[in-house]
């Protein structure tokens, strides 16, 4: 049994510096999933979809950011830049595969604004809005409005996705974090982890979690860079 707790605590803490009464209240068929019972049944078929959309790497030139923290939008930001820098040296969109992967603190980046206002995740992961100064109510990095951006011409997730770049969520984070938010509000766990999955923008790839999505990218032949300030 105690052998039990830590793991279940160790794998919490990983995902969002969580307490054990927040991993509690995750749903018995995640968890068990996280801690890989083989005696609690299949994981979800998040993994085999995942795999698959590896596959879409492609180029001479590839990188896989790690986006844990917003770092205020370097998870976007670098994505962007070095798709600006290879094209500067004579590289096309074509010849580029740019991942962002979106896991601990950075995962709002990945979900629709409607998910941000409901559930104050400006204020919860304290991300700004550049206008206001305060937490943000909106995802200000899949669209970007003016002012957002530190610097004009910065492209957001959708603009980057339709050049190629790819960007994947991790479930492990997004199922502590929700579980979290449905504790705070005495919601059911299980139905606030669909909403937020149901939430996830296009294109954007649900991972079993970051660190996987991490060793999946580099075995695909992307180089690995943290992306912080």
């Amino acid at each position: 049994m105690k052998n039990h707790q830590s793991r279940r605590m160790f794998v919490g803490a990983l995902a969002l510096g969580a307490t054990a009464s927040a991993m509690a209240s995750v749903p018995a068929p995640l968890k068990s999933w996280y801690l890989r019972d083989p005696s609690l049944g299949d994981p979800p078929l998040i993994e085999g979809d995942a795999e698959q959309w590896f596959k879409k790497i492609k180029g001479t030139h590839r990188m896989v950011f790690d986006g844990s923290m917003p770092h205020g939008g370097f998870p976007v930001i670098w994505n962007w830049a070095y798709y600006l820098s290879n094209n500067e040296t004579g590289s096309a969109d074509s010849d580029i595969t740019a991942m962002t992967v979106l896991r601990h603190d950075a995962i709002p980046f990945g979900l629709h604004s409607d998910l941000w206002e409901k559930y104050e995740l400006g204020k919860v992961f304290k991300i700004k809005d550049n206008a206001t100064q305060r937490p943000a109510l909106r995802n200000p990095y899949y669209e970007p409005k003016e002012g957002d951006m530190p610097l004009p011409g910065i492209d957001g997730i959708k603009q980057l996705q339709e050049r190629g770049a790819m960007f994947c969520v991790c479930n492990l984070a997004l199922t502590v974090c929700s579980s979290v938010a449905a504790q705070k509000k005495g919601l059911d766990p299980k139905k606030v982890y669909g909403e937020w999955v149901d939430a996830l923008l296009p294109d954007i790839q649900l991972v079993p979690s970051g660190v996987w999505a991490l060793g999946r990218a580099q075995q695909h032949g992307c180089s690995y860079i943290y992306a912080g300030g």
